[in-house]
């Protein structure tokens, strides 16, 4: 069968292969890929040399943001042949440390886990791959080719869920979120704030495009200055840039008992300008948090498939910018300026 595949650590490696089809001994579900989203994570495996392939192998099958039709189904497994269904992309340590043995594999304690596409496990973007039911999430199937979302929502609901479980330590009534940055992530954690009834703020530099369209279109307000310009205090920052300044302004510029949610890696090596000193005198003071926070967990799963469910279709889609055949990745890997999420088409939906 087919697959796109990537030597890690080898720069213009990227290339449909011929590769096996799945052996039994990877799981007892037999999925077909339907679409496979892409990401800032696969521009670093390609480009980079992050990742790492599964053990005794150098190449890596790409692909960790997916949605997938079930072809094989035991009777034993919950499944039925034809449901829709997306591949949970971290498993956990194989010797479970406290936190994977309780199927909080996103806070994994040893580093030993396991990663579809990313870290020793082939990834998604492939004709067919295998799984056991409980590394699967089943969708509705009113999703349609939208279900290619969950993975990202996954990100962006878990924050969601580490912020209002910090927030309950105390009193707790936020009003303003301020989300920084307008891609994906940045506009999905947009929606579930906006889903939870806040005065949300995108911060983003773009201008013109769909990003301060989509932004409106949730009811919430697109800035196109800094958030320092902005004058805004929110109670909730949810960082989406990895960007050292953006970093820094978020963890400077809020509410008192402000909680900062860091999603965003920043490259190695840059240098901000920032008074630590001041800032610990803020954060003390103001009884601030800032965390970080990746990956999801199963539970986060099924909170991002409620939140897409309750979300509207025609806003989810334009989320999607362009769709590519996958005989023509190059072209989807090519940045282009209206850009928001791109995915690769493998197969039709039927919908």
């Amino acid at each position: 069968m087919r697959a796109l595949t990537v030597r890690p650590g080898v720069r213009a490696s990227l290339r449909l292969d011929q590769v096996a089809e799945p052996g039994p001994e990877e799981g007892s579900l037999l999925v077909e890929t339907l679409a496979v989203g892409l990401c800032g994570t696969d521009v670093e495996v390609i480009d980079d040399g992050y990742g790492e392939p599964p053990p005794g192998e150098d190449v890596l099958i790409l692909g960790h943001e997916n949605l997938g039709r079930v072809l094989e189904a035991p009777d034993e497994t919950g499944f039925s042949v034809g449901d829709l269904v997306v591949g949970i992309v971290r498993r956990p340590d194989p010797e479970p440390c406290p936190a994977c043995a309780a199927g909080e594999w996103d806070m994994c304690r040893t580093g030993r886990y396991s990663e579809h596409g990313i870290k020793g496990l082939h990834g998604f973007a492939r004709e067919r791959w295998r799984a056991e039911p409980d590394a699967v999430v089943r969708l509705d199937s009113s999703l349609g080719d939208l279900g290619v979302l969950l993975e990202p929502t996954t990100i962006v609901a878990k924050a969601w869920e580490q912020v209002e479980r910090i927030g309950h330590r105390s009193f707790w009534s936020p009003q303003t979120v301020a989300v920084t940055g307008a891609g994906p992530v940045g506009l999905l954690a947009a929606l579930l704030g906006a889903q939870r009834g806040l005065d949300v703020h995108v911060f983003d530099r773009v201008t013109r495009g769909p990003k301060p369209d989509l932004v409106r279109a949730l009811g919430a307000t697109y800035h196109h200055d800094s958030l320092p310009a902005s004058f805004l205090r929110a109670d909730v920052l949810i960082e989406c840039t990895g960007a050292g300044q953006v970093v820094a302004d978020v963890m400077t510029h809020r509410a008192p008992d402000a909680i900062v949610c860091l999603t965003g890696v920043s490259g190695v090596g840059s240098r901000v300008p920032l008074d630590l000193g001041a800032v610990n005198r803020q954060l003390v003071l103001g009884n601030d948090v800032v965390f970080g926070s990746v990956n999801a967990n199963r539970r986060h799963y099924d909170q991002a498939a409620q939140a897409l469910a309750a979300a509207d279709d025609e806003w989810l889609r334009r989320l999607i910018t362009r769709t590519v055949p996958w005989d023509r990745y190059h072209e989807a890997f090519e940045r282009r300026a209206d850009d928001v999420k791109v995915v690769l088409r493998i197969r039709e939906t039927g919908r």
